[in-house]
This record gives structure tokens, sequence and C-alpha cells, in this order.
């Protein structure tokens, strides 16, 4: 039984027994009606996730039509223009995948379109197992907004074995290692970066982790709260270094998108990939193993991190459907056998680690001792409006390679955003 198979046994499993008992609170006789669930959850190892949870869902609450409402693009780039429209038009769907932090908060919860899940969490006993760190993450005033179903580490090197071992090549921890390592794969013909940034955030993505190697973590932080200035010459030295990395990528990286980059790690064509641990699911999904991972280079004992959440916009057509979703989301059994083939971590701190992978129990290890820092590509930072002008300012640079510009255009964003002056 090859790694895929197995683990979409494992996590059915999970759910099944899970199912012996119904969800506290929600009689399965009273749900009916549908419940349309919009994400980005499209590729992969996500898909496969998402339908675990589908599953187990309809077997408890057989009379709900689940209506899935999938936007294709990483990141949710597509979707969340997609949802705007909606959530602005008064025409919601029942709950959407959305980046726990600003991404969640500034948008929709500070102009009043979501309800409160406080009254939830304190009732399935949620406050007791998720990180208080995490807990603060989902609150604004005093109550929590949405239920993390994960947590995403976003800053990490995937490399080939094969192609490291075939040159005696060890990972790069350091910039200046990675030159010299990238240096001595294009020698012989393989690609030492592989990127794909057709979607536009895969550029900030890899750029982001450069900054945290470049600033450290308290460094990193403050350019989200105005302690670091974006003008200085620590950032003018990340995105030299992120240049110079630039010229180590596949020529063709416009064209194609992460996954689709993936295929030359994959392929035996591409050495390196600095992507969020999703590649992990990814990866088991195309049943290949010969990948191993490290922190990015300068990114040791720090912790990129992102949680994808679910929410209840006021406004829903099905919301005693929407609770119970909520409530599969945010117990152990649906966490594990979602993280299970996600390739993320559970969100609550109870979940039985021997259960995942050998890179998710090396992760959960992380997560308890490492320096955590807010994704800023990924909606833990900073507000979508200042994300997206840092996703777009990144995007240019790749084809400009201007670094005074570009600067000068992060720099604007944090001003935009009121940080800074």
């Amino acid at each position: 039984m090859n790694g895929t198979i197995l683990r979409r046994a494992l996590a059915a499993g999970i759910l099944a027994a899970a199912l012996g008992v119904s969800w506290p609170g929600v009689s399965n006789a009273a749900l009916s009606g549908k419940l349309e669930i919009f994400s980005w959850w499209t590729a992969g190892g996500e898909a496969d996730a998402l339908k675990t949870l589908f599953d187990a869902y309809h077997k408890e609450y057989p009379a709900v039509q689940i209506v899935n409402a999938t936007v294709a693009g990483g990141a949710g780039t597509n979707a969340k223009a997609v949802l705007k429209t909606r959530m602005l038009g008064g025409d919601p769907p029942d709950s959407f995948q959305v980046h726990a932090g600003h991404e969640l908060i500034d948008t929709w919860v500070r102009t009043g379109f979501m309800a409160p899940l406080t009254s939830l969490f304190k009732s399935q006993g949620w406050v007791k197992v998720m990180p208080r760190g995490l807990l603060a993450i989902l609150s604004y005033r005093g109550d929590i907004w949405s239920v993390p179903v994960n947590i995403h580490r976003a800053n990490i090197l995937w490399y080939n074995r094969k192609i490291f071992a075939d040159a005696h090549l060890v990972p790069p921890a350091t910039f200046d290692a990675f030159f010299k390592v990238a240096d001595a794969l294009k020698a012989k013909g393989v690609v030492p970066l592989v990127l794909g940034d057709k979607e536009g955030w895969e550029a900030g993505h890899a750029f982001e982790t450069v900054l945290i190697g470049t600033l450290g973590a308290d460094g990193y932080r403050g350019l989200w709260t105005g302690k670091t200035a974006w003008a200085g010459p620590k950032v003018t030295a990340a995105l030299e270094t992120f240049k110079k990395m630039l010229a180590y990528a596949n020529t063709d990286h416009a064209a194609l998108t992460w996954d689709g980059a993936g295929e030359y790690l994959t392929g035996g064509l591409g050495a390196m990939m600095i992507m969020g641990d999703w590649a992990n699911g990814w990866f088991t999904s195309k049943n290949f193993a010969d990948y191993g991972w490290e922190p990015a280079p300068g990114n040791a004992d720090v912790y990129d991190a992102l949680s994808d959440s679910f929410g209840l916009p006021k406004r829903a057509r099905d919301k005693a459907n929407v609770v119970a979703w909520l409530r599969v989301l945010g117990s152990r059994e649906g966490q594990e056998a979602f993280n299970l083939l996600k390739g993320s971590i559970c969100a609550r701190t109870d979940c039985v680690p021997k259960l995942f992978s050998p890179y998710q129990q090396w992760t959960m290890k992380h997560w308890k001792t490492d320096a955590i820092v807010p994704s800023v590509i990924h909606g833990a930072a900073a507000s979508e409006g200042w994300a997206t002008e840092y996703k777009d300012a990144i995007a240019l640079f790749v084809t400009s390679r201007d670094t005074a510009a570009t600067q000068k255009s992060l720099q604007k964003a944090c001003v935009n955003a009121g940080v800074c002056q």
C-alpha cells in the first residue's frame, strides 16, 4: 500500500471511529438543506484533505447537501476576489476558508460581516486545547471569530534527496551556503532553485523567508509594527540576496504555479524549492518520497506560521449546518484526519504525533520550541491591503530586479497601512 492510500485509509479510520458518537449539541435528524463551503483547495493533498472532512460530515448529517465551492489559485489569490464580491453583495457562502489573523479580522470582522464563535469555543473546550497565542490571533475585542483547522509552516526548503546525495551536497543553512550549493548544482545541469510564480504570490512567499533570514525573528516582526524600517539597510540586503537567488531559478517560472514548478523537483530536474508545508501533502499525493526538508536559509529556530480557518458569516443561510461543520473542524478527530492528508499539523495541542508523517512530527516539535513569526503573504502579519501591496511589489521585482524602486514601494505600502510615517 503506497503512502497516499495508507494516509487516506488512516484518515478515514480516525473519522469513522469518531462518527460512532454524535457531535455534541447537534441532532443528526435536525439538520437538512445545504452547506456551501468556499475554499481554494483544489490541488493534491489539500483537495484530498477537504474531501475527507466532507465525507465525514455527510455520514453524520446525510440530509445535508454539501456544495463544494472551490476557486482554484494558490494562497487564495483568485478566491478572495470572488469572496469579496459575494460578501459585499449580500450572498455569502455558508462558511469560507480564510487565513487566521489580519486577513479575517481586518477584512470581515471589523466591518461587521461575521458572527462571533466564542460560545462555541467554550462549549467545545477548544480554549483549553488550542495555544493561547493562536487564540489571540483569532480574537478581536474579546471574541473569537474563526475555527482553525491547522497550522502551516511557510519557511521550508524542500530538496530532492537523490540529487543532493549524488552531488555529495548537504542542504544549505545559510545564504552563503545556498550560493555555493547552487553553483555546484548548476555546474551539473540541475536547476538549483525551483520557482513557479504564475499566480503572483509565490515570489513574495520566498522573499518572506529571505527577510526572516536577514533580519531575524524580532527584526522581521518589527516590519509589521513599525519597529523595523523598510527603508533600512537590512531590507536592502534582503532584496539583493533575493535578486541573486533568482538568477538560479528555472527560466519558465512565470508560466508555472507552485505545484507545476514542483514537478521539476519530483522529476529530478530541480533541486530546491522554498514553499510552505502544504508541499508535504502534495508530495505524498504524487507518491513522491525522495524529498527532504530543512528551514529556509537563515531561518533555523524560526517558525513562519499561518493557519487556515473557517468562520460564520452573519448572513449565512444555513447557520445550524455551519455550526455542525465548525464542530467537525475543531474536533481532535477532524483535525487529525484532515492534517494527515494536508501536510500541516493540528491547531489543537492534543493530537497524537505518532499518527503523522516524519515531517509533521518534526515540525510539531519545532512549533513548541521555535520563535513564532506571522506570515504576511498568507494573511497573518498584515492587513489584506498591505499584504497585497507587498505581494505586487515583489512580483514586479522578479522581472525588474530594481532594488531601490522595490524598497520604496515596500516603504510606501507600510505608510499606506498607517504603520509607517
